[in-house]
């Protein structure tokens, strides 16, 4: 099996000899830029990775592992437009360096880009990657929708939320598995196993995502508190309102309605998850779909030694400090 630092030089190496040195500048140089950020390339790296577990020949899977990467950034590029992000990796984003409707048609262009990559699919399994594919974009556009929607919403649950999440990031991971296996010629099961171990995997990594926020660690470079500044709905804030009472639900309300970024109401609201236990519930939520996505992986149908990397690649993910 090929090491997932291997898997990565590959997607790098293959990433880099896309040739975005076109006219207009300004429609392929936006590309070029957001693509260089860089980026842990995890979802073309799961295309890969699958395709390995039944096959040697990984470089089959190459054009669809690029299309998926390509995509995942179209989504970033518009997403930043949407919520008017200004940092992108530590640089600024492309609706900031140039302008957004730059950053909305170099988007698009991507989208195609990813579909002609998508297309370049051996033609025995085109037409079911080009299904999962397009299912999943659509997907993704519902996911953020929802995100959307929940930021002018006073109350989300719980089950509301993870259903957004599985839809906005959850999917594509699964799709991206599932598009490797099915390149490499896995059968039904183990392909769909492979989609269910992605789709609990992207749950459990937002998951983290969220705990990150408010309890990471600031000296890997991202400044905690980002979601509480921004009253954003995550799975601990939508916790904490589901279970606060009395005192602590009017502190808490009081403290969304506060326009604040110092430092006073990020250490007042994660001082209220502390006594209402969200961290642990968080935490739990998270363990819980880990283990159900190792679960799915163990099921496979390919000896045990083949799905070492993908094993250790969850754990990775589960263990991160930013």
């Amino acid at each position: 099996m090929i090491p997932f630092s291997e898997i990565t030089k590959i997607i790098n190496t293959e990433l880099n000899k896309l040739n975005w040195d076109k006219k207009p500048e300004g429609l392929y140089r936006p590309i070029a830029y957001v693509l260089s950020l860089g980026g842990k390339r995890i979802r073309p790296s799961l295309v890969l990775m699958a395709c390995n577990l039944f096959s040697d020949k990984v470089e089959s899977a190459i054009a669809p592992a690029l299309g998926i990467e390509i995509f995942h950034n179209f989504t970033l590029l518009h997403d930043d437009i949407m919520d008017k992000a200004e940092l992108r990796r530590g640089q600024p984003t492309v609706h900031k360096k140039w302008d957004e409707n730059t950053a909305i048609l170099s988007g698009d262009l991507m989208q195609i880009a990813a579909y002609q990559l998508i297309g370049k699919v051996d033609e025995l399994h085109l037409k079911k990657v080009l299904d999962i594919f397009s299912e999943t974009a659509a997907e993704v556009c519902e996911g953020q929708q929802y995100d959307m929607e929940f930021e002018h919403r006073e109350n989300v649950s719980p089950e509301e939320y993870l259903e957004m999440i599985r839809l906005k990031t959850a999917v594509l991971l699964g799709a991206a598995l599932k598009i490797g296996a099915i390149v490499g010629n896995a059968n039904s099961k183990d392909a769909n196993l492979l989609y269910e171990f992605g789709i609990n995997l992207g749950m459990a990594f937002q998951l983290k995502d969220d705990l990150l926020d408010v309890y990471g660690d600031e000296q890997f470079g991202k400044k905690i508190g980002g979601d509480i500044v921004a009253n954003k709905k995550t799975y601990l804030l939508i916790s904490a309102q589901k279970l606060a009472k009395g005192a602590d639900a009017k502190e808490l309300e009081k403290w969304l309605k506060t326009d604040s970024e110092n430092e006073t109401k990020v250490e007042a609201i994660t001082a209220l998850y502390n006594r209402l236990e969200v961290r642990d519930i968080c935490e739990n939520k998270m363990q819980e779909f880990f283990e159900k996505s190792i679960d799915c992986l163990n099921r496979i149908s390919v000896e045990a030694a083949k799905k070492i990397e993908l094993r250790h690649l969850a754990e990775q993910l589960m263990s991160r400090k930013e």
